[in-house]
């Protein structure tokens, strides 16, 4: 008898689930945690000039303030899941938000724009730890797999929602109080956000044996910010400068070690077999094209709405409001279209009015009206709405289930690494003296050419076996 007590005692204990307000509180949590990494991405943009103004620099500075987020959310994301399955999704999460928030704060309080460049490096650290973890709390705050996708859905929802209002809650922000206030509205949804987590949301398993691939982290972060520096400085100094070529021979180097770093450890950070997969790599580059594009052309008309037509920032949130508000409705239609059409149509389809509406744009001048570009703009938008759903399940179609995780990391990764890109190529473009409007006009038809070798890429990609 004694005995069975003693067992009983020393049973492991299953959890009981969360209540249902528990589990929609984490839900909660989850979706400010990754919207206010969406909202960052975008509320920028309509701040620039602002920025600019208050701080001095030039175009490279202003690319260097976008970028920044970028490279360090780029870099970080796939360490930031490893990260949480050694020491705990809820730990890092909530590490993550605040850091978040108290960098946050430290941009809207930044006395130079070598400070603010910074603060938004930490910024992006930050968001790397957000986003990952929000995704595996949820996958434990909601163990039935329908209730798991209907949470994933309104996850996902929220951020395009976030995604959208950036820029028109930047230009109203910037318009009423000045640009530091779109840095300062963070604190109290990182408040919020980390209440919630705190009091809701349950830690995932540890896992003390999950290597962090440290050496792989740091080849990242120097070639793809040795990448991002050197075209940058190419708009100033010419791509013969030999700075700009010390900068890409350093790119080039560290993304080789990176690539050497991965094949040869155990539990690396990007599994390179992955790319053995064809429809998998095919994805991957299309994530990578498409975001180029995108990303860059909205850094470079951001500039051209502020510096070229003179509008303010509150009048630019409203010219990029239909711009990103159409994002969300096509993700809803995309799902129906490419049943009826086939995922890779569909994503060939939406990358082809992309490319038109680039085209489209080339007459573009001085002083044209927004009327004359807003359909040609929701027509850029149009098509990668209607890309990226059918792009996320063909990739996380293309592997094996249980790498569906590392699939989704190394789709977000490659994305927000095209983000870098674009904006340090596009600015490179338009940032010498006298050279805007040729150079956003070039940026269009590199656009353009992107997206029509993204559709042929996927449409040429045969699906094959799901990569393990």
């Amino acid at each position: 008898m004694r005995r069975s007590s003693t067992a009983a005692l020393h049973a492991p204990v299953t959890p009981s689930p969360p209540s249902r307000m528990a589990g929609a509180l984490t839900l909660a949590a989850m979706s400010l945690g990754f919207g206010v990494v969406q909202l960052d991405i975008t509320i920028v943009n309509t701040a620039l000039e602002s920025i600019r103004t208050a701080l001095g620099g030039d175009v490279a500075a202003l690319q260097w303030v976008v970028n920044a987020y970028t490279i360090a959310f780029a870099a970080f994301i796939l360490t930031a899941g490893a990260l949480g399955d050694r020491f705990g999704a809820r730990r890092i999460f909530m590490a993550g938000f605040a850091l978040f928030t108290a960098a946050s704060v430290g941009c809207g309080l930044a006395p130079d724009a070598a400070s603010l460049i910074a603060l938004r490096g930490i910024q992006g650290l930050a968001a790397a730890l957000l986003v990952p973890n929000s995704l595996a709390l949820l996958n434990h705050a909601y163990p039935d797999p329908k209730a798991r996708g209907r949470a994933v859905g309104i996850w996902a929802a929220g951020a395009s929602l976030t995604l959208t209002a950036g820029p028109f809650v930047g230009g109203t922000l910037i318009a009423l109080v000045g640009w530091r206030a779109i840095f300062f509205v963070n604190l109290p949804i990182g408040l919020i956000g980390l209440w919630l987590a705190k009091a809701n949301a349950r830690e995932t398993p540890v896992r003390p044996g999950r290597a962090v691939d440290l050496p792989g982290q740091v080849a990242a972060v120097v070639a793809l910010g040795a990448l991002a520096a050197a075209v940058i400085e190419a708009g100033v100094r010419g791509w013969d400068d030999a700075l700009v070529m010390l900068g890409l021979a350093v790119a080039l180097i560290a993304g080789a070690l990176f690539v050497w770093q991965e094949a040869r450890v155990s539990q690396p950070m990007l599994p390179l077999a992955l790319f053995g997969h064809p429809l998998f790599a095919r994805c991957a580059l299309v994530g990578l094209l498409a975001n180029i594009a995108i990303y860059g052309l909205i850094f470079v008309f951001s500039l051209y709405f502020q510096e070229i037509n003179r509008m303010s920032a509150f009048a630019t949130g409203l010219a990029f409001l239909p711009m990103f508000g159409v994002v969300f409705p096509v993700n809803l239609l995309a799902p129906r279209v490419a049943e009826r059409l086939g995922p890779r149509a569909t994503i060939a389809l939406g990358a082809t009015i992309s490319a038109a509406a680039c085209a489209a744009l080339l007459p573009i001048a001085p002083g044209t009206s927004y009327g004359a570009i807003a359909l040609q703009l929701i027509g850029l938008s149009c098509g990668l709405g209607l890309m990226v759903p059918p792009l996320t399940s063909t990739l996380l179609g293309s592997v094996d289930r249980s790498r569906s995780g590392v699939a989704a990391g190394v789709l977000n990764a490659t994305r927000q690494s095209g983000s870098v890109l674009g904006v340090a190529l596009f600015g490179s473009l338009v940032g010498p003296a006298g050279a805007f409007m040729h150079g956003l006009r070039l940026s269009l038809v590199i656009s353009a050419a992107l997206m029509l070798a993204a559709a042929g890429a996927i449409r040429s990609g045969a699906s094959g076996s799901r990569a393990r």
